[in-house]
């Protein structure tokens, strides 16, 4: 269960505004505007003793009507969102293998969401969710109260993505969104089965984006570029989907950050882009391959460094090696380089640029953009497959 799995980090409890989610999707301006008419209206009926009559709290209550007409038409959307997702999420039960005593037969729980990829159904879920269990081992519980099991599985550890073929009469399948448009305070709804309360739906926005550099309890999750959100997950969430107000999927729910073990206000999922490209390869050549540049970076790299080579902040990639023989000495790449672009991708850090070249197909020609002694300069790159080479970036 996700309890094992769950990210530690000291954090401190932090009252937040949550009129806005309390009440649907309407602005806070406008929100403001109509309760302070309402509130303006029931003072001018209050009486001197500071009652109102019979009369007056009907007007009132007519008054109240009117303003929460406005209110839920505005979150009929997360309803009807929440209508549409709920047949594609799944409970899932997997007997996976102990690792500390072999011989004993584990059940763990978690979350997942069907989707459609040509002709064919699959549930998308975490790796820690099913690791160590047979198909045979899976069972998989629909909305409509069916329980299947998977045709085939597949993992991959460096993500956490877990994908498994499924066939069932009438199955419903989510459709996948564009998790790159995601911005900081797009509203979100997390599905999915915290503590076995099958098929709960929290709301909440995107926190942030671009968290790379968690640890993990127990996963050696290498690939990290997760969306956060303050929408509830608790152990029983993995692998549920997150989902934006067009009832798309664009994150799977993956882990929290807390002190004691369940919700605390900061949860991440990985972002639907970066699960499919690795999901997709898993499905039609049983393995991910990743993209390979083929250089050391500085981890680091800082605002001393930076204003050093005459840069104004500790922006990009600094070079601190090339591997002989790799895409990166191709494209003449150097000791002291500082990766600004790739592929048309401002660099924000060393991780950034790993993810970046994970996510590039092999093969592909990448133009560079790279600041060397003072100067910027235009490069390309054909990257090349990971495991051709030895292990680096």
């Amino acid at each position: 269960m996700l309890p094992r799995r769950l990210l530690r980090l000291t954090v401190r409890a932090t009252l937040l505004c949550t009129t806005c989610l309390a009440w649907g999707l309407l602005p806070c301006g406008v929100a403001a505007q109509t309760t302070a008419a309402a509130l303006r209206h029931s003072e001018n009926l209050r009486t001197d003793a500071g009652a109102v009559t019979e009369q007056q709290r009907a007007e009132l209550y007519r008054i109240l009507q009117r303003n929460a007409e406005v209110l839920e038409a505005q979150a009929t959307v997360v309803k009807t969102v929440a209508k549409l997702i709920g047949p594609t999420v799944v409970h899932i039960e997997a007997d996976v293998e102990s690792r500390i005593r072999p011989y004993r037969q584990l059940e763990e729980n978690g979350s997942g969401v069907i989707v459609r990829l040509g002709e064919k159904y699959y549930v998308l879920t975490n790796r820690h969710v099913i690791h160590n269990a047979s198909a045979q081992g899976i069972k998989i519980n629909l909305a409509d109260g069916r329980r299947i099991q998977p045709a085939k599985i597949w993992t991959h550890a460096d993500t956490d993505v877990g994908v498994m073929l499924v066939s069932a009469p009438n199955l419903v399948a989510a459709p996948i969104g564009d998790s790159d448009r995601m911005e900081i305070g797009d509203f979100v709804l997390a599905v999915g089965s915290p503590f076995d309360l099958r098929h709960s739906v929290t709301f909440g926005i995107v926190s942030a984006k671009g968290r790379r550099d968690l640890r993990l309890d127990e996963a050696q999750v290498a690939l990290q570029d997760f969306l956060q959100t303050d929408a509830a997950i608790n152990p029983g969430n993995s692998g549920g989907p997150l989902v934006n107000l067009r009832g798309e999927i664009i994150g799977i729910n993956t882990a929290i950050a807390s002190n004691s073990g369940i919700f605390e206000g900061i949860g991440f999922s990985i972002p639907i882009n970066m699960f499919m490209f690795f999901g997709r390869q898993l499905i039609e050549h049983g393995r991910v391959t990743r993209a390979f540049l083929g250089v050391n970076l500085d981890a680091d790299f800082g605002p001393a460094k930076a204003a050093k080579l005459g840069l104004p902040r500790p922006v990009g990639a600094r070079v601190t090696g090339v591997t002989r023989g790799a895409p990166a000495e191709a494209a003449e790449l150097q000791v002291g380089d500082v990766i600004l672009r790739f592929d048309g991708t401002a660099v924000q850090d060393d991780d950034h640029l790993v993810n970046l070249v994970s996510l590039t197909e092999v093969g592909k020609m990448v133009p560079l953009v790279i600041f060397r002694q003072g100067e910027t300069l235009s490069v390309v790159a054909e990257v090349g497959a990971r495991d051709k080479f030895k292990p680096s970036r």
